[in-house]
């Protein structure tokens, strides 16, 4: 990789573990040595309540939206201006800064809705604010000196996810192995070619006169990651097993749009990872405010809690390496 690579991390389901997996990742890719953006573009705002403790989450929350996303887009949302200049990145470690997110994003739907389709008649402002996250991020990634951005999105195929998967050069899906995880793949790999071809479409008809950097768009899918966090103890293995070798197929079909590999999930080459629970460990991370696998015994990891840490961080660094080498084109 030579400029900033955007990663986004989405599904059409929620409670898969994916904001956690985005906050794992990010500290990861930070342990080795790769400076990273995380982008909370969910208002929800999860993904700043993993990195940010409560008090500094009540303190940035109690002047409304002062360093968010939000606010870095707010000009240009309420014709005052563009984006802003130089957007705040909260520094949540030596090589991670945080995009902060803000409940506020979500009154931004209705007007990227209505900008989408004018886009086709070339409209400048219609341009602007559909790349107003792409253009945020770049800044963001240019000011922090970037190799990659990762982008948190909700569980939604709405108006704000379609801008922020606009600027995404690739898209990773994790999948939980049940039905309506599944589900949500059947509508996510459709909805991207969709999101692609239109933004191409407008690409070609953007007026001379902009004088603004658009995104290319890619959305290129790296792959999946299953993961394990909505597993319930008292589920047959059986049951999980079944949905497991569903994966490879009905990612073929609805993403990849390839003849569907005849091996289990663990052999597909379109599964970037299998990735365990290590609930136990979360509880005692959250209070630490530290990813799991970074957990010492004076954060009470002591005992079996000493494997799962280790156990996670090696799960984490083969994921991480298999993510860079995919980019890399190693994959």
């Amino acid at each position: 990789m030579t400029a900033m690579t955007t990663v986004a991390f989405f599904n059409n389901k929620g409670g898969v573990g994916q904001t956690s997996l985005v906050y794992h990742l990010a500290w990861m890719l930070g342990e080795r040595g790769r400076r990273v953006i995380a982008a909370d573009l969910d208002p929800q705002a999860d993904l700043t309540g993993m990195f940010l403790d409560e008090a500094r989450r009540e303190r940035l929350w109690r002047n409304g939206n002062e360093g968010t996303v939000d606010e870095g887009v707010a000009p240009l949302f309420e014709g005052t201006g563009d984006i802003v200049e130089s957007p705040h990145i909260e520094e949540v470690g030596e090589k991670i800064g945080l995009l902060m997110g803000d409940l506020g994003l979500s009154r931004r739907e209705d007007e990227l809705s209505t900008q989408w389709p004018k886009c086709l008649d070339g409209d400048r402002r219609a341009f602007r604010v559909t790349t107003a996250f792409a253009r945020l991020i770049a800044r963001a990634g240019k000011q922090f000196g970037a190799d990659l951005a990762l982008l948190d999105v909700g569980p939604n195929l709405g108006a704000i996810n379609r801008a922020a998967l606009v600027a995404s050069d690739h898209v990773v899906i994790p999948l939980a192995p049940d039905l309506f995880s599944l589900q949500g793949l059947r509508n996510v790999g459709p909805t991207l070619r969709d999101w692609r071809k239109a933004w191409q479409r407008r690409m070609s008809g953007k007026p001379e006169a902009l004088d603004i950097e658009l995104p290319a768009g890619d959305m290129e899918p790296l792959g999946y990651v299953i993961m394990r966090h909505s597993i319930r103890l008292s589920r047959p293995v059986q049951a999980y097993g079944r949905w497991i070798d569903k994966i490879p197929s009905e990612y073929a079909n609805a993403v990849a749009r390839g003849d569907p590999p005849p091996v289990p999930a663990v052999q597909d080459p379109n599964c970037m990872a299998h990735l365990k629970d290590y609930r136990s460990l979360m509880p005692m991370a959250q209070e630490a405010n530290l990813p799991m696998f970074l957990l010492k015994p004076a954060h009470g990891a002591i005992g079996a809690h000493q494997q799962a840490v280790r156990d996670c961080y090696t799960d984490f660094q083969s994921f991480a390496r298999e993510l860079i080498g995919r980019l890399d084109g190693g994959s």
